[in-house]
């Protein structure tokens, strides 16, 4: 299957304005949509909500430079830090763009559906969606490290773009609050 940067541009086009909007509408269905912030005292929003944005910026940091900036040749040699460049690079980055987009799009309806249920298998369901959009950004921050390495020009601001992420997506979302949250 041929992947170009067409394709991966049209699906961050369309897969990211629908992770917001899954958000809007799960938030909008909520009786108490301070409910998903689960056991993380008020207190720490004052920390969480500035690394959101952090991790938005960060986000974008990394596409603008992924999507827009490097040359396609250099786009199509992105590899893993451990393997050689195969020509398979915009299949890497649209395999980690998937992976981090779709589970951001399921994470809140399925946080929802642990809040309005409480089945003893929804907290596995949750987690593991993060656990997915996590993994989806280690991989961001693989194929960032390895451009580095590479000399890719950019490719420090991919690399740090998946760290502003990583700080939200890995430690805020997987580790803190699935660790504080009420299951």
């Amino acid at each position: 299957m041929e992947v170009s940067r067409g394709v991966i541009r049209t699906f961050t086009f369309v897969a990211g304005p629908l992770v917001l909007v899954s958000y809007v509408l799960a938030i909008s269905k909520m009786d108490d949509a301070t409910e998903l912030w689960g056991g993380i005292p008020s207190s720490w929003t004052t920390y969480i909500v500035p690394f959101m944005f952090l991790a938005a910026i960060g986000f974008l940091m990394y596409w603008w430079v992924a999507l827009f900036k490097i040359d396609i040749s250099t786009l199509e040699s992105l590899r893993w830090p451990w393997g050689e460049s195969d020509g398979n690079g915009t299949k890497r980055l649209l395999l980690a763009y998937a992976l981090f987009l779709i589970s951001s799009m399921l994470w809140i309806d399925s946080t929802r559906l642990h809040i309005n249920n409480g089945y003893s298998w929804t907290p596995f369901l949750v987690i593991g969606i993060l656990a997915i959009a996590s993994i989806g950004n280690i991989l961001f921050g693989l194929l960032a490290y390895a451009a580095k390495q590479d000399g890719v020009e950019g490719a420090g601001i991919m690399l740090l773009g998946s760290i502003f992420l990583g700080i939200q997506v890995i430690v805020n979302d997987l580790i803190i609050w699935s660790a504080k949250f009420p299951w």
